[in-house]
């Protein structure tokens, strides 16, 4: 197990983590300290456990509302893929429709080019 050091509010924590995530905690911890860097300069010094803890339920609101986020994208792209596919079905149906339409006016040129020419119509 990889160990790093990180630092929150000048303080150094030293953590465990799996090994190839040490680049990938410290970005977490420097994320957070900036959290606990914004509230110190907006309350001072108030407490280390009362400035993580305010830390903590600003990163949970913000989590919060990335999730409340994601749940509306992830219904708006099942919708439009429900669209697609209903889309998708339509055009089918059409370029069905259209086949059919093309072979008998096919079939009646065919006819009256035979009639023309005084030969018998071929299907």
């Amino acid at each position: 197990m990889a160990q790093v050091t990180v630092t929150i509010d000048g303080k150094a924590y030293r953590m465990a983590c799996e090994e190839g995530q040490e680049e990938h905690l410290t970005d977490l911890a420097s994320g957070f300290d900036r959290y606990v860097g914004h509230l110190k300069g907006q309350f001072g010094e108030i407490g280390d456990l009362r400035l993580t803890v305010m830390a903590g339920i600003m990163v949970m609101d913000e989590l919060n509302e990335l999730t409340r986020r994601l749940g509306r994208l992830e219904k708006e792209v099942e919708e439009l893929s429900h669209s697609r596919e209903t889309v998708l079905a339509e055009v089918s149906q059409g370029e069905e429709t259209l086949a059919l339409a093309l072979g008998e006016i096919t079939a009646q040129i065919r006819g009256m080019t035979a009639k023309l020419n005084g030969k018998p119509a071929a299907n």
